[in-house]
């Protein structure tokens, strides 16, 4: 699969959320700061890793089309890559 920069920059933004939390406990925040800014880079990855799911699996369903096969395989890859993810 080819990783778009729409994808690298996903996880370029949570790089900077992580870096971002590491300073606030350097500076020693209030620990509700640091939790509402966690719960914001888990929701990020969840995002990115539907993002790269979705797209993944159009990339395959079009390859399986292509050939004139179903894509059904495909498609039940991707639930199981979600609910992993999970």
């Amino acid at each position: 699969m080819k990783y778009t920069n729409d994808m690298k920059n996903r996880l370029k933004r949570v790089e900077g959320q992580v870096r971002g939390v590491l300073r606030m406990m350097e500076e020693e925040k209030d620990c509700k700061e640091v939790i509402y800014q966690l719960t914001a880079i888990r929701a990020a990855l969840d995002k990115a890793t539907a993002y790269i799911i979705g797209k993944n699996m159009e990339q395959c369903m079009l390859q399986q089309m292509e050939k004139g096969e179903s894509a059904d395989k495909v498609i039940q890859e991707a639930i199981q890559l979600l609910v992993k993810s999970r």
